[in-house]
């Protein structure tokens, strides 16, 4: 048992309303921490609107806090309210920190920003650190290119929000991909807490059903996707072009979309899969772990997910890394290209049908990634387990939250 006298809570915080990135990888950690201790419970604060479409084990649940998008200008608005930011900003802020007051847990783990979404986490941080529990940022292995980074760092307080709150920050990842914190002036204190645990292995869900594949796709078949979908219209034409050139691409593709992406073009690239012998597009799919088993090869823009995915399931991978607004997954995958795991296949703007269906046809003839070593690759949900389970068993002060409050 982990807790002396109750169950062990440990408190989530994502951020994001668009995209599935970081929900996706919140969602790996806290059924890694509830499958490997059977007396802990997991919570998620998040602003996704689209969490309820995903499945969540049994002592996992969530906290919906209302979504905000970010504008072109920079600016950010209310995703389904119509009110203003800074009232949709305050009924954050007091979701989360009453939230954390209610639950009390004994680890709060923040994703990626420090002092969350315009600083709405850091009066919880003050209060769980004044109560002792041990406050823990969790980055992915690549955050942005280091000119760009330190910048938006300075402007949003972040190095000193590492120094002043945090106990540990977990990288999702291994130094020989990259360091997200290079380039930010950090004190030693603060790297010396940093450790990285290793990309977090997925696996495929044993109690779900796979569900049958559209007609005209058999295995093996190449698995298309962009991820959430909002940046990945480009992507799919390309590949929609290459096969409607090439009527002789050795194998199917299946697309699937993406939440995010516009319906309009939702529509119309299903209406083009539709008129292709060999491709089937589908909107979304909440367990993307069974066609990543299923497929022969994978093409992608390389997410931190669907890379993490790549690696867990050993499949060959094309990916076109996006280089707007960031330049994380170019990063990300012009290293793992260097070693051996990955093929990279840059976007130009030019977009030529035939250079990609001549890297579709490639894909299978390449590399698995086992086939390059690289120690520790996929050992971060271990880590991250075997780094909750110390400070939750570190001393905490005997008042907790409900004691105090009454």
């Amino acid at each position: 048992m982990l807790g002396a006298s109750r169950a062990a809570r440990v408190l989530i915080y994502s951020h994001d309303s668009f995209g599935l990135g970081h929900l996706r990888r919140c969602r790996a950690i806290a059924h890694a921490l509830v499958e490997t201790h059977k007396d802990l419970s997991v919570l998620i604060l998040t602003g996704s609107p689209i969490i309820g479409s995903f499945d969540f084990r049994a002592r996992v649940d969530f906290v919906r806090i209302p979504g905000i998008i970010k504008l072109r200008n920079g600016d950010y608005t209310s995703l389904k309210l119509h009110i203003d930011i800074e009232e949709t900003l305050a009924m954050r802020e007091s979701i989360i920190r009453h939230t954390a007051e209610a639950f009390d847990p004994d680890i709060f783990i923040v994703d990626k920003e420090p002092l969350g979404l315009q600083g709405e986490v850091e009066g919880t941080l003050d209060a769980l650190q004044a109560r002792g529990v041990p406050l823990v940022l969790g980055l992915r292995d690549v955050m942005d290119e280091p000119a760009l980074l330190a910048p938006e760092w300075r402007r949003k307080n972040a190095g000193p929000a590492l120094s002043r709150y945090y106990d540990s920050i977990w990288v999702y990842g291994l130094p020989q991909i990259c360091n997200p914190l290079e380039g930010i002036v950090l004190p030693d204190s603060v790297r010396r807490k940093t450790v990285y645990t290793g990309y977090l292995r997925r696996t495929e869900p044993m109690d779900i059903i796979p569900q049958p594949l559209p007609d005209k796709i058999s295995e093996p078949f190449i698995l298309i996707t962009p991820g959430g979908g909002g940046d990945g219209e480009e992507f799919v034409d390309w590949v929609l072009r290459a096969y409607e050139h090439d009527n002789d691409l050795p194998h199917p593709a299946l697309i699937v979309l993406g939440p995010f992406m516009q319906t309009e073009r939702q529509a119309e690239f299903i209406e083009r899969a539709d008129a292709l012998p060999s491709v089937a597009a589908i909107r979304f799919h909440s367990h993307m772990e069974n066609l990543m088993a299923r497929a022969t090869g994978i093409v992608s823009m390389g997410g931190y997910n669907t890379f993490c995915e790549i690696l867990s399931f050993d499949k060959r991978a094309l990916i076109v890394p996006r280089t707007r607004p960031r330049r994380e997954q170019f990063i990300r995958t012009s290293r793992a290209q260097e070693l051996g795991l990955v093929s990279m296949l840059c976007d130009d703007a030019v977009r030529d049908p035939y250079a990609m269906a001549t890297a579709l046809r490639q894909l299978t003839q390449q590399k698995r990634p086992s086939e390059s070593v690289v120690p520790g690759l996929l050992d971060g949900l271990a880590n991250v387990n075997r780094l909750a389970e110390q400070l939750i068993r570190q001393p905490r002060p005997l008042v907790r939250f409900a004691e105090h409050r009454a």
